[in-house]
């Protein structure tokens, strides 16, 4: 029976690859032999495929979905030549900002190459340090969820409601802790394949070294000997950043993240990327049945890691802070968005809504679970009154709540600790939605900028990383 089996699933995989492969074109089909060699080599031969493991992260974006693709072709193309072939583990990092369209598409695309029946592939899927199976329609972790809201309400102020680090640096730096489990997760893995460039994965380790540096936290200058080093300074620097965002009221991870065990190889095919059309190719859209989800948030775009929300945040700056209409910041920023919004394939009336009444309900409801904070909380952030002893307090209160700006002299009381009564005291935490012990640790800390636009676009701090060595696959897009 068991024979009768393989040789049924035998004949399955060879149907599977003949339809994946049937939607390559000729620069496809060279990548993939070159990946085959690449893999092959990395093996130390073919003797050696069966026992060997390759780890690939996928986040549901374009490059990691086109990389997967390419893995199986060459997972299963081995195994139609070799009595055996490769392991394939394929992990995913579920941070707060995954949407339900993101994860039914990764859902998608695996079952379009048959990998939930296949026991040489993995799929996995980490959650707040947690490694678990991959499942599309697990509801999210609500531990998980509420210390991400804090982590973004807290940069949030400490960066004067920079909106790019607000939304986007929570879940870059989570990426150590989540390549440092998945590769050591039950027996490990072998290499990492990634179709990133050298220069994004540079970029990348830029802005995580500028980021901690902002929080006044010393970085050491050497360099890792090993891909397992590299991805346990990443951690490092992310227990460092939150150690200098919240001082006394830091809380180390209860289970730690355990360190590779072996020299980890890395396949780089970023190269083999470079001369395929991914827009004018069946690959993704016919085979894989990709779709981006326009209210997702996209790795490799920090500009514009999640569009409509960042949008929504513009247009309450625009009205909260400058005096400007709604309509006028939503409007500036999909301006400078569209070329990028067009390459997301997002419908027309999708960015014709985001300026609409109805729009604007639909960002608050999203902007709410996003943040954990409701309307007057959110504006609270924006305007990050509290930081630098307050120097924005008052401007903040003549705009927003100018009933209390009589209470000034002892809100300024309260936050530097001194006796003041209860009712200033919930007042300032209704105002945030922050407890008082991190309003008044606010309160003496000074502005940081964290935006990793910037920090991406400086030559000086990409060359400041040094070598190649320090890059690999991080964002998993």
């Amino acid at each position: 029976m068991s024979a009768i089996h393989d040789q049924a699933m035998n004949y399955v995989y060879q149907q599977v690859l003949q339809r994946l492969v049937g939607h390559f074109n000729r620069t496809e089909r060279t990548a993939l032999q070159l990946l085959i060699q690449r893999i092959v080599v990395a093996a130390g031969g073919m003797e050696q495929m069966g026992d060997y493991k390759i780890l690939v992260a996928h986040g549901g974006g374009e490059v990691s979905s086109y990389t997967l693709a390419l893995l199986r072709a060459a997972q299963l193309t081995i195994a139609a030549r070799a009595p055996r072939t490769f392991h394939l583990r394929v992990a995913t990092l579920r941070h707060a900002s995954m949407t339900q369209g993101t994860l039914d598409t990764l859902h998608r695309g695996y079952s379009r190459l048959f990998f939930h029946d296949d026991p040489r592939v993995e799929l996995l899927m980490v959650e707040y340090g947690q490694v678990l199976p991959f499942n599309h329609q697990r509801p999210p972790s609500t531990t998980g969820r509420e210390t991400t809201q804090r982590n973004r309400q807290m940069v949030g102020h400490l960066t004067s409601g920079d909106i790019r680090a607000t939304l986007c640096n929570d879940t870059y730096l989570a990426l150590g802790d989540f390549y440092q489990r998945v590769t050591a997760w039950n027996g490990g893995v072998h290499a990492v394949v990634s179709g990133d460039s050298v220069r994004k994965q540079s970029q990348f380790l830029a802005w995580l070294k500028k980021t901690v540096q902002a929080t006044g936290v010393e970085v050491t200058q050497d360099r890792p000997a090993s891909l397992n080093g590299v991805f346990t300074r990443m951690d490092q620097w992310s227990d460092d950043f939150y150690r200098g965002l919240y001082g006394e009221h830091f809380t180390l991870k209860a289970d730690s993240s355990p360190g590779g065990h072996r020299h980890l190889a890395y396949i780089g095919i970023a190269d083999l990327l470079k001369g395929i059309d991914r827009n004018n190719t069946p690959l993704l859209a016919e085979f894989m049945d990709y779709a981006p989800d326009p209210l997702g948030f996209h790795f490799s775009h920090p500009a514009f890691a999640n569009p409509l929300l960042m949008a929504h945040l513009r247009g309450l700056q625009a009205e909260c802070l400058r005096a400007r209409d709604y309509e006028e910041g939503v409007e500036g920023f999909l301006f400078q968005a569209s070329t990028y919004l067009r390459q997301l394939h997002l419908p027309d009336d999708a960015m014709t809504q985001a300026v609409s009444r109805e729009g604007r309900a639909l960002s608050v409801t999203r902007a709410q679970d996003f943040f954990g904070l409701d309307q007057s909380q959110l504006i609270c952030l924006l305007f990050s009154p509290f930081i630098h002893h307050g120097e924005r307090l008052e401007g903040y209160l003549r705009q927003c709540c100018p009933g209390m700006l009589v209470a000034l002299p002892e809100l300024h009381k309260v936050l530097q600790g001194k006796p003041a009564a209860e009712m200033l005291q919930q007042w300032l935490t209704d105002a945030s939605g922050l407890p008082l012990p991190l309003l008044q640790h606010l309160y003496h800390k000074r502005p940081m900028n964290l935006d990793p636009v910037r920090v991406a676009r400086s030559d000086r701090d990409l060359s400041s990383m040094g070598d190649a060595d320090m890059a690999f696959q991080l964002s998993g897009q």
